[in-house]
């Protein structure tokens, strides 16, 4: 129960999650959390993009003498189904907001197909890229799969979040606690998203 002027309120029902966001002057802790956590992440990947190009501009061949360039329709095609998730995430955090179970599940659900999809192309392109090159013989091999690999286990990470998230509240219901975690999952997805775009216009810079 949590107090509010004109009575207490059940943050455990759907109706008293939606009262408490009302009421609510400022985001909820689990939405801040969230929002430290990618700032620390969005840290490492332009960390991790400015050594790309650093080493880049320190040879005269990139990718070096041997490694083709990356290929760019299949890796564009797959980020672009990913940034579909966007929107299907916003959809689920603003139906958080509502009330709308029901859409929230759909809505995550659709999402999940979407990224574990991606995540299979990108395990298989990997796959093929491990094949071609190491990420031991080049820094370029090094700094190319530190990168992709990085993006990769963040999609994966999102991935179980999701499974998570869906589980309960198909189990819980929208309680403010789980309202307020799909909306810290959709701010997630949209920094995850918008990294695929660097990270992707990064690795696919020799082919452009």
């Amino acid at each position: 129960m949590s107090t509010v002027p004109g009575g207490p309120v059940d943050r455990d029902t759907p109706a008293g999650a939606i009262h408490l966001a009302r009421q609510r002057r400022a985001k909820p802790n689990g939405w801040w959390g969230m929002v430290l956590f990618l700032c620390s992440e969005v840290t490492i990947f332009g960390t991790m993009i400015a050594t790309y190009f650093y080493l880049q501009f320190g040879v005269h061949h990139w990718p070096p003498r041997g490694i083709s360039p990356e290929k760019v329709a299949y890796p564009s095609i797959a980020t672009g189904v990913l940034l579909l998730t966007t929107f299907t995430m916003w959809l689920a955090a603003r139906a958080a907001g509502a009330g709308a179970r029901r859409t929230v599940l759909l809505m995550i659900s659709l999402s999940l197909l979407i990224q574990g999809a991606f995540f299979g192309v990108q395990v298989a392109l990997m796959s093929s890229d491990l094949s071609r090159f190491s990420p031991r013989s080049t820094a370029y091999g090094s700094i190319y799969y530190t990168l992709t690999g990085t993006h990769d286990a963040h999609v994966l990470v999102g991935c179980l979040l999701g499974l998570a998230v869906l589980w309960f509240v198909a189990r819980r219901g929208l309680t403010d606690y789980w309202s307020t975690a799909t909306r810290a999952l959709a701010l997630y997805w949209y920094v995850v998203n918008t990294m695929a775009v660097f990270v992707l216009l990064t690795t696919l810079s020799p082919s452009l």
